[in-house]
């Protein structure tokens, strides 16, 4: 809203006539002014133009990616093999027979003669199952702990393949996909009781054997090997399609609990995992992989009780990186 200005008076003229001789001066100077303010305008108008014109410019470009503004992430944050990476143009690693990397676990193992330490490694850069668990101190079988929730999420993954089960179905007050999902990622023991229930403890043990694995669900014990090569076959893309193995291994990554072997790595070595933590046992079970090669670790520990976690998962950060640094660098 304007103001109006109010009419100006007419000036008073006097004897002298001093008002009229100011009236001249007074109108050169407006005119000044205003030729002044045209000229400022004119030139003003095509630099605020122009800076529109930029400024529309720069809004319909794509932003560009600086280490402060990251695009958003993908709707899938991961990105998981369908089938183990193809050998195809890459050498693979021999370091896995060098003696010294043998020697170098042993001497870990050895520190520690108060507890029972098992580690298995199987290269599943091509696939696994055709190729040799490398076995490292106790090989007898442990009691699995959590780490056998893989065998049992692949073994329902199975009965959905073959239609005797479904995602969908509800197991408790969640559908069986939560279940699974919970089972390994937050390895929340209801939900493997219910995926337990669902498969049946001797079709279990039924079907580990069909995996060459033996498997009590009663006492829920594995060898270190067989773990490895359970983790082999998945990862192979043998033991189930290659949707349903994506979905299994996006589960074993970013879980409710990752001091283990995922903490011993480098940020360029991608981790899949299952821990395992009950009573006296902590374990974890891994895939690492870089690079176009890819590999099984399995470090199962024993001692009296949790008191000693500290200390056991110190001895899995060694046992990992020694073998990061031999076979993933």
């Amino acid at each position: 809203m304007y103001e109006s200005n109010p009419e100006q008076p007419e000036p008073k003229t006097g004897t002298n006539g001093r008002a009229r001789r100011r009236s001249p001066v007074i109108h050169r100077r407006r005119a000044l002014f205003i030729w002044v303010c045209a000229i400022l305008l004119a030139m003003a108008v095509p630099v605020s133009v122009h800076a529109a014109a930029q400024a529309r410019t720069t809004s319909n470009a794509a932003p560009k990616t600086t280490s402060e503004q990251q695009p958003p992430p993908p709707a899938v944050a991961l990105s998981l093999p369908t089938t183990a990476p193809s050998a195809q143009g890459v050498t693979a690693a021999d370091s896995i027979d060098d003696p010294t990397l043998e020697r170098e676990i042993n001497d870990v193992i050895d520190a520690y003669p108060e507890y029972q330490i098992g580690v298995a490694l199987l290269d599943v850069t091509a696939g696994g199952e055709d190729k040799e668990v490398h076995q490292y101190g106790v090989k007898k079988p442990f009691e699995a702990a959590s780490t056998a929730k893989v065998l049992a999420a692949a073994a329902y993954f199975h009965l959905v393949e073959s239609g005797a089960a479904s995602l969908d179905e509800p197991l408790g007050a969640y559908p069986a996909s939560f279940q699974l999902q919970a089972m390994i990622q937050q390895s929340d023991n209801d939900s493997w009781s219910l995926i337990m229930d669902a498969i049946g403890f001797q079709e279990l043990s039924d079907y580990a054997d069909s995996l060459g694995v033996q498997y009590d669900p009663e006492t829920n014990t594995l060898t270190p090997a067989d773990m490895a090569r359970i983790l082999g076959q998945l990862y192979s893309g043998s033991l189930l399609n290659a949707e349903d193995t994506t979905q299994l291994l996006s589960t074993m990554q970013n879980t409710n609990d990752e001091t283990l072997i995922p903490a011993a790595v480098p940020a360029d070595v991608t981790v899949y995992h299952k821990y395992g933590e009950l009573g006296g046992e902590l374990h974890d079970a891994a895939i690492l992989e870089k690079g176009g090669h890819s590999y099984a670790l399995v470090i199962y520990t024993k001692g009296e009780d949790l008191g000693s976690a500290t200390e056991r998962t110190d001895i899995i950060h060694k046992v990992t990186q020694l073998v990061v640094d031999a076979l993933l660098q």
